[in-house]
């Protein structure tokens, strides 16, 4: 069905116009009043845009996270109760993280904007007798279209004019090559890519000429359908965002719980209300991570520009985690897996095999002849020679070099038979010169062949070559060539064998063929040249097989996918049989951990044929199972991105095409290609290569994984901290004695520490063997029992030292502000201390090189330097309410940095001698 619900496919020609409700009139088309009412009735041609969020309701949207309302209530109570330095702190504290996270954000609407200004071009339309020029926006449904080569549709349409029309829908349907048209109704049930009467908006004309009827347009059209698709895909959270709201949740129930739970227990003991609640404020404000949002921002912000040094672009943060999580990865295959630029790899001529050395459009590579391993004479091997002539003559590409870069003008197909003759060492200039064109038979699907006539010369005479699909020309031939060029009977069954042959292998096939020593009016201008007159009786002049070539370095990419635990799937618009040969060629299929020495059979596929016979639960049963999907249709692409989430498996999507878009957005992460991609793609990705490679795939994949092992290395550091504050402040209420920290204080802590303390741990050199362990299991929570364990140890050791020193402070003497000054400086050193403590994993810190992160040393120093700033620089005591400390203070908070380190590092090596030596939290 079309995107419009009507299969205009399978309409033959003269009901079109009665379904529209138009008379189809070849010479006047519609008139301009009739146009003009459709246009009222239907809108223009243009796909319709969701507006996107205004900024105060992004805004709303950062504020109401849950940490983030209970620090704007405190705030409030603050200003309400007379506290203006600590409700202005907080409401500085909420504003960072508030700007942070409106940068993240506000890209979702780019991928439908893009698919509409790939509708936008100019048509070529009939109305009111005349052929006009006019904005595709303003086409209507039942317009009459003019298509040339070269032309972007407009529209959707249903041809019912083609002369040798092919049209480039790669894009669309991920096709390889064109797609040849014609005017013949096709089955109600055809999948997209095989619907030859039709024309799809936003595809590319890459031959020939065409006439159609508008049918659909805008959102009805199958690109409109798409943005509709990617409007409805929404945005979706990535494993490390659903897994922090998880933890925001849990830590503000329990921070209500125990603030609520302290402030009755004073109000109990007949405290002041007001007191009571500041003091619930302060024990709020204290046990909330608000360095956590912008720590982890710019962790994964410093991932983002190690994996641009890498040639991967990061449109979203967290992606950049979700990576490292990855368990599947769908693959397209054109331009992805392989060049994107069609090969000869194999010619049987004369009876003789030849492999074509080489991949792309550059002309460079040998013709071995396959018997004896070494390089072809074309002296020597005349048929061959006759061959690659007649594939140079029979041919509307061109092979172009500009500034050393070979490029080719016209159909892929075509221009991979020039370089194949080039790469034999002919002349194509004066093939063409000594035997010019004098008539052409366009392609067309229902012959599948195309034929020239050419001039004789000296050595050869008039003479008509044919080239098309194998069984096609086979079927006209009843001769063909021995090695030496002399003319023999067919043996029609060896060739067949040999079509089969090169089809097993994966390769698209043509067979050329002449009608030797053709008649001199066969090449004479003017002289009646149609399919009739070639006859049944050409000469067979041999076979070609082609196919677009695997990039380099695919195969080493997928291998270190495996090896990571990772499976790769290909999801392609192409061939099953052309699918498979590529995938197994790149390893995909094989087993995990296991080589490309380990194939025992060709990967399994699945068609979208299938697809469709199959409900979500079997389709999810069946992809457990399945390696290559071919002939697959965008919706399918969603079902089965869908399916494999369902499934509890992490998707990573890549793809270049429009059509790849919808999936890009459902996916966990869509990676994009940023060279041969279209916008659309780009635009709903979250990651794009910007080298098109998909070994970079991998590299970010090792990125993620060290990313993401940083990022809970800052977490179950910087945890501690509110923690110990919580303790301290709870522990106070509780005995009813005065508060060891107050609000500002508690937010210097974290804000400060989160920055110049635990930053720096994002240079940390990641651990080696991210890539020879499997994923992590997305269901594995954030923190498990080790880690809890270790960040309850912590706290409580932060705790006492915190509180110790408060009260030492009081007993020398000294004051609440030189007491509470002391406590702050016992949190910040005793962090500085587990910092190191944090590092390597379970491994002793001593283990891991000392001066290997500089900037953990720059941060340290520039913490020291804050400090001492906060407890003896007047403008900040005024602000914090602190007071300088003297050597003792000093000397006792770095006493107790130590005993954290020494007691952190006596439970990494109980957990070492239970678990085994080795591995990370």
């Amino acid at each position: 069905m079309s995107a419009s619900g009507t299969p205009w496919h399978a309409f033959e020609t003269e009901a079109i116009g009665e379904a529209l409700g138009v008379a189809i009139d070849f010479e006047h088309g519609l008139d301009e009043s009739d146009a003009a009412r459709r246009l009222a009735e239907d809108g223009p041609n243009a796909i319709s845009l969701r507006p996107p969020p205004s900024f105060w309701r992004r805004l709303l949207g950062q504020l109401s996270a849950p940490l983030v309302a209970v620090l704007l209530v405190a705030a409030v109570g603050a200003f309400l109760l007379g506290e203006s330095i600590d409700g202005a702190v907080i409401l500085a504290v909420v504003g960072v993280n508030a700007v942070v996270g409106l940068v993240q954000e506000g890209k979702a609407i780019a991928a439908i904007e893009s698919l509409t200004r790939s509708l936008r071009v100019d048509a070529m339309v009939r109305r009111d007798g005349r052929w006009r020029r006019i904005d595709s926006e303003s086409l209507v449904r039942g317009d009459l279209v003019r298509l040339e080569s070269g032309d972007r549709v407009p529209a959707d349409l249903r041809l019912v004019q083609v002369r040798g029309l092919s049209i480039d829908e790669s894009m669309l349907t991920g096709e390889s090559v064109p797609v040849a048209k014609d005017v013949a109704a096709v089955a109600e049930a055809s999948p997209l890519a095989e619907r030859s009467s039709q024309a799809f908006a936003g595809t590319l004309v890459a031959r020939g000429r065409a006439a159609g009827v508008v049918v659909a347009i805008g959102d009805a059209s199958e690109m409109g359908r798409l943005g509709g698709m990617l409007a409805a895909a929404g945005d979706f959270s990535t494993p490390l965002v659903r897994k922090m709201r998880t933890l925001s949740r849990l830590l503000v129930w329990v921070i209500l719980a125990i603030a609520g739970l302290a402030f009755l227990v004073g109000w109990l003991q007949g405290r002041p209300a007001s007191e009571m609640f500041m003091a619930a404020v302060a024990l709020a404000v204290a046990a909330i991570p608000e360095g956590l949002p912008a720590g982890l921002t710019i962790i994964l912000a410093i991932g983002v520009a190690r994996m641009a040094r890498r040639r991967a672009i990061v449109r979203s943060l967290p992606s950049v985690e979700t990576l490292g999580s990855t368990t599947v990865i769908c693959t397209d295959k054109t331009g992805t897996l392989t060049r994107n630029e069609m090969t000869v790899t194999r010619i049987v001529a004369g009876g003789r095999r030849y492999r074509i050395e080489g991949v792309g459009y550059e002309p460079r590579g040998a013709v071995v002849d396959a018997a004896g391993d070494e390089p072809a004479a074309m002296s020597a091997s005349p048929a061959l020679e006759r061959l690659l002539e007649a594939a140079t003559l029979c041919n509307d590409a061109h092979l172009v070099e500009r500034e050393g870069v070979w490029a080719i003008e016209g159909d892929p197909t075509e221009a991979a038979l020039l370089v194949a003759a080039r790469k034999a060492g002919l002349d194509l200039d004066a093939i063409e010169s000594r035997r010019p064109r004098v008539a052409t038979i366009e392609f067309e699907s229902e012959r599948r062949f195309m034929a020239t006539r050419h001039a004789g010369d000296a050595k050869q005479a008039a003479t008509i070559v044919v080239k098309g699909a194998a069984e096609t020309v086979l079927a006209r031939c009843d001769r063909a060539l021995d090695p030496r060029g002399d003319v023999l009977p067919l043996d029609a069954e060896a060739v067949h064998r040999e079509i089969h042959r090169l089809a097993g292998e994966g390769l698209r096939v043509l067979a050329i063929a002449e009608a030797s020593g053709a008649p001199d009016a066969a090449a004479t201008p003017g002289t009646d040249f149609d399919a009739a007159s070639i006859g049944e009786s050409l000469v067979l002049l041999g076979l070609v097989g082609m196919l677009d070539p695997p990039r380099e370095e695919a195969a080493a990419a997928v291998a270190a996918c495996r090896g990571a635990g990772i499976r790769v799937k290909m999801v392609t618009g192409d061939h099953a049989a052309t699918a498979a040969e590529v995938a197994a060629a790149v390893g995909i299929g094989v087993e995990l951990g296991g080589s490309l020495d380990d194939r025992a059979e060709r990967p399994r596929t699945l068609s979208g044929a299938a697809i469709d016979r199959l409900d979500d639960e079997a389709l999810a049963e069946r992809l457990a199972h399945v390696d290559v999907l071919a002939r697959v249709s965008p919706e399918q692409k969603l079902r089965i991105v869908r399916a494999l989430q369902a499934n509890g498996e992490v998707v990573a999507m890549t793809g270049d095409g429009v059509n790849d878009a919808p999936a890009l957005r459902q996916a966990d992460i869509g990676i994009a290609m940023g060279q041969s991609g279209t916008e659309a793609a780009k635009e709903s990705a979250d990651l794009v290569l910007a080298d098109d490679r998909f070994a970079t795939i991998a590299h970010a994949v090792e990125e993620g994984r060290g990313v993401f092992g940083t990022l809970r290395m800052f977490i179950v550091w910087t945890l501690p901290t509110n923690g110990g504050e919580g303790f301290v402040i709870l522990a106070s209420i509780l005995s009813g004695g005065p508060l060891p920290l107050l609000p500002v204080q508690a937010l210097w802590v974290n804000m400060t520490t989160s920055v110049l303390l635990g930053v720096p741990l994002a240079f940390e050199p990641h651990e080696p063997g991210a890539m020879h362990r499997p994923p992590r299991d997305p269901k594995r929570p954030l923190l498990d029992f080790e880690l809890l364990m270790r960040i309850g140890l912590v706290s409580i050791l932060l705790w006492i030292a915190a509180t110790g020193l408060f009260h030492l402070e009081l007993a020398r003497g000294r004051g609440e502000a030189s007491g509470r000054a002391a406590a702050a400086t016992a949190h910040v050193i005793g962090e500085a201390f587990y910092l190191f403590a944090s590092r390597g994993g379970i491994r002793p810190f001593w283990s891991v090189p000392l001066f290997a992160n500089g900037w953990l040393w720059a941060g340290l120093a520039t913490m020291l330097l804050a400090q001492v700033a906060f407890v003896s620089l007047p403008p900040m005591q005024a602000v914090f309410g602190t007071a300088p400390l003297d050597a003792i203070g000093w000397g006792l908070a770095a006493l107790a940095g130590t005993v954290i380190l020494a007691a952190v590092e006596i439970e990494k090596a109980v957990r070492r001698r239970l678990g085994g030596v080795g591995g990370s939290d």
